[in-house]
């Protein structure tokens, strides 16, 4: 854990990652309830930006709903790793790219505002690399929303809202896009969006709230860098179990403290045959391992067959592609 000891920067990191003030100046809304002003919260977030402590101040979205997404993984040889992984990060539609401790060794999430998008950029790194895609859908989510408390432990995640994609208007996809790529962090963010998207700034706020309580955007606020605050040892756990004790025991799983996500994917049948994920983001190896220990003791995963990945590297970590940027080739 790295230690932030600065008791403002601490608060802004621990009690701003949801919840974002939707208001004309939310960073003064902010700075009120640290005890600062509003060009102090501005400074601080942006060097933390620029220092790579802060991600984003933006949106996470509901998976699979207004975009796609899959979850996939190639083999590259040990002297192709690099240049495997540079071909992977430049494309559009990978948000999140990893190696881990596998011989399936570089971890990418593609995105897109639809299946087809997803489909052609697999399709794409397969001829560029000349590699296999292990392409794993999401069956469900148990548990998708992260939050890191600078004093240790998680934030555990508000109760999930039902999505009701009924909400959705025309242009909400441009602005979940928007929140998705970060905001600007500017004394009126909603204003600069606003000008960005050729819309009024209470248009804007009001489309937010709406995506909000309709269940869309999860989470809205600070997006930290988990890795550059401490939680440097991440591994993914997968478990080999027959489909119908997943729904039992993926829930019990996602509430072991110290697992941080854990979803079902669809197994590939001859080369992975894992339907349960599960991600514990820790401060040490030994730490990480403690919570696996925690995990196998659960009824329907004593003596589960599973692999650990531990990521060595992150090469990639941005926004979902929700809409196409114009003139971007479908």
């Amino acid at each position: 854990m790295k230690i932030i000891s600065d008791p403002i920067d601490r608060g802004l990191l621990d009690d701003w990652q949801r919840d974002f003030p939707v208001t004309e100046r939310p960073f003064a809304v902010i700075a009120r309830a640290l005890g600062t002003d509003e060009d102090d919260v501005i400074e601080r977030l942006t060097r933390m930006t620029r220092t790579g402590r802060v991600t984003r101040v933006g949106a996470t979205c509901a998976p699979n709903t207004v975009s796609a997404s899959t979850l996939a993984a190639v083999a590259a040889p040990e002297k192709r790793i690099d240049a495997v992984a540079s071909i992977i990060s430049a494309q559009d539609g990978v948000n999140h790219s990893y190696q881990r401790e596998d011989a399936w060794n570089i971890w990418f999430v593609a995105t897109g505002p639809d299946r087809a998008h997803v489909n052609a950029t697999l399709a794409t790194i397969r001829v560029l690399t000349g590699l296999e895609v292990l392409d794993l859908p999401l069956v469900r989510p148990f548990n998708v929303d992260l939050g890191f408390r600078m004093t240790g432990g998680m934030h555990r995640p508000p109760a999930p809202r039902p999505v009701d994609m009924s909400v959705m208007r025309p242009g909400d996809r441009q602005l979940l896009q928007q929140l998705t790529s970060g905001m600007p962090v500017l004394a009126r963010p909603f204003a600069a969006l606003g000008r960005r998207l050729g819309r009024p700034e209470e248009e804007v706020m009001d489309r937010i709230r709406i995506l909000v309580r309709g269940g869309i955007i999860t989470r809205f606020g600070i997006i930290v860098r988990h890795r550059a605050l401490g939680w440097s040892s991440n591994a993914m756990v997968v478990w080999d179990l027959p489909a119908g004790e997943v729904e039992r025991v993926g829930p019990r799983l996602a509430a072991v403290p110290g697992v941080t996500l854990c979803y079902e994917r669809e197994p590939v049948p001859g080369l992975w045959p894992y339907r349960l994920f599960n991600m514990i983001h820790a401060r040490s190896r030994n730490e990480a391992l403690s919570v696996l220990d925690r995990a196998r003791q659960l009824p329907g995963l004593r003596g589960a067959a599973h692999k650990v990945l531990f990521s060595t590297r992150c090469f990639k970590q941005t926004g979902a592609l929700i809409a196409l940027r114009p003139g971007a080739a479908a």
